[in-house]
């Protein structure tokens, strides 16, 4: 039994189960790595909450992939309620506040589990320049045909398509912008974690190892990550990633609000999720889809009109990189009475 103080009340958490749910929940994606989620456990449910203290103001100015995040957590919750013998609902409601968060039910019952479960500790974000080897069509099936929620949906490009190749342009085009946006910079190199202890002591961001550059005291890895921070070398970098990578998978929504956004996040974690089971590795390349002005003109260089381009992924073969840390749950968790 946990107590634990919420507002000016102490609540009894009797049911541990949920508080391993939410450790699944954790393990979801998220941009910089920032854990943007609080969780509030009742006696006969779990709410998924945005933290707005985790927010990345200028590159996700909208928190649209936040609300993305969130979604891709509720997926993992739900897939492990399951697993933990507990049936589920889903809603997604509004706060005091006027914000968007979800809340789960559960109760114990008979419940088929899922084959993704015990992929949820395995998915990582690999950033790795992948092996060039293509990703056979019967696989592509399998992906293209995963299901996924209302207003969602999923496009392939495969490597040396004319799309492909258009896209290819259009994620220099971004970084051309970014990496000369002084504040873009200063929000990106807020999130990295130059040492261990650093890591050890933060358990989110970007850690050295996942940026593939050396341990160093911030005060020197700092001045070392900047100066790789330039147009020039970052479409270096992303030039070989991108030619060594499959395909490129492209997320879309038909209206851009929260409900949608977390909508998007739950087919998102289906889709790494079942990639990881391919043994298939994944990484973002979200340039076009996040400035603005490249946005604004995607749909039609793609011919998808009336649909919202959101998140752009590259998936492929590599070796594993090691995981990104983690909050514990208990850090993220409060509790109240239902």
């Amino acid at each position: 039994m946990i107590t634990i103080s919420f507002g000016t009340h102490a609540i009894k958490a009797q049911n541990p189960d949920f508080i391993k749910m939410v450790g699944y929940a954790t393990k979801a994606p998220s941009g910089h790595n920032t854990q943007p989620w609080k969780f509030i456990i009742s006696e006969s449910s779990i709410e998924i909450h945005p933290d707005f203290g985790q927010a990345l103001p200028v590159v996700d100015a909208s928190n649209r992939e936040l609300y993305i995040s969130l979604g891709c957590a509720a997926e993992n919750l739900l897939i492990a309620a399951n697993e933990f013998g507990y049936e589920s609902s889903f809603s997604i409601d509004i706060d005091d506040n006027n914000h968007s968060y979800i809340k789960i039910y559960l109760k114990e019952g008979k419940c088929e589990t899922s084959p993704l479960f015990e992929l949820i500790e395995r998915r990582q974000t690999n950033r790795r320049v992948y092996d060039k080897r293509m990703i056979v069509q019967d696989t592509i099936d399998i992906l293209k045909n995963l299901s996924v929620e209302k207003g969602t949906k999923v496009r392939f490009y495969k490597n040396g398509s004319p799309d492909f190749l258009a896209l290819t342009d259009l994620i220099a085009e971004g970084n051309t912008f970014q990496m000369t946006d002084k504040a873009f910079k200063a929000e990106l190199l807020s999130w990295i974690r130059f040492n261990k202890n650093q890591k050890d002591k933060l358990r989110n961001g970007l850690t050295n190892e996942v940026m593939g550059t050396p341990s160093a005291p911030a005060f020197i890895g700092k001045p070392i990550v900047s100066s790789f921070l330039k147009p020039d070398k970052q479409n270096k970098t992303d030039m070989e990633k991108i030619n060594s990578s499959s395909h490129m998978v492209l997320f879309s929504i038909e209206q851009n609000n929260p409900e949608n956004w977390i909508l998007l996040g739950r087919s998102l974690e289906r889709f790494l999720l079942e990639t990881t089971r391919q043994g298939i590795a994944n990484a973002y390349l979200n340039q076009p889809c996040e400035v603005e002005s490249i946005a604004a003109v995607l749909p039609a260089k793609l011919n998808i009109s009336n649909e919202i381009p959101v998140l752009l992924l590259r998936i492929g073969y590599a070796e594993p990189m090691p995981f990104a840390p983690r909050k514990d749950a208990k850090d993220v968790i409060q509790f109240k009475n239902n």
